[in-house]
């Protein structure tokens, strides 16, 4: 299954949309090295002041590439979490500020994406989860540590150890994000958010 992360340029925003030929997209390694690039890029010319991510109308990550975490050894387990870590860091803590726009299943990895973005703005139809207690898995790309920051130690925990998914009122309502949109204009308040918080 082909995924991709395509970067457009948006007057001064770097729209970044991640792309998969089923619609859910995965956070394959070599997509992460690519997000990581553009995130340099962002940070590294005057062009851009702000970034949007955002996916397709099914997904906005739907996780990590579960065959490439099933062929994992201890050892490259290891590197497989330290990359993922180094790669959202770089956006936690990027100087310009980096907006998740998010319709469809925002789920496992992806919400970990979703999570060091500096806002999330969420469609009517975003569902999160972290279901890896499910296949015996959890993050180890620092979810266990921002979500419970964002939401509260309880309502994490209820997300991890029963692997249950909320809904974008749920969402709103918990502070994981800042605001549903309209229909139909996810990505415009997104970058009108992003714009907002360069300023």
């Amino acid at each position: 299954m082909s995924t991709r992360l395509t970067a457009t340029p948006l007057d001064n925003i770097l729209l970044l949309r991640l792309e998969s030929d089923d619609g859910f997209f995965r956070l394959e390694m070599r997509v992460m090295d690519a997000l990581e690039r553009e995130i340099a890029r962002l940070l590294e010319t005057s062009d851009f002041a702000a970034a949007v991510i955002t996916g397709s109308e099914q997904a906005f990550a739907a996780g990590a590439e579960i065959a490439e975490v099933a062929r994992l050894t201890p050892t490259s387990a290891l590197e497989f979490s330290r990359r993922g870590q180094a790669v959202l860091g770089a956006i936690a803590s990027s100087a310009k500020p980096v907006v998740a726009a998010i319709r469809g299943y925002c789920i496992g990895g992806g919400l970990d994406l979703a999570l060091v973005c500096r806002a999330r703005i969420a469609a009517a139809d975003a569902v999160f989860a972290h279901p890896g207690v499910t296949l015996g898995i959890i993050t180890g790309w620092g979810g266990t540590q921002r979500l419970p920051q964002l939401i509260g130690h309880a309502r994490a925990l209820e997300m991890f150890v029963a692997g249950g998914r909320i809904r974008a009122d749920q969402a709103l309502a918990w502070g994981l994000v800042s605001r549903v949109s309209a229909d139909g204009e996810l990505v415009n308040e997104a970058i009108r958010l992003a714009r907002a918080l360069a300023r």
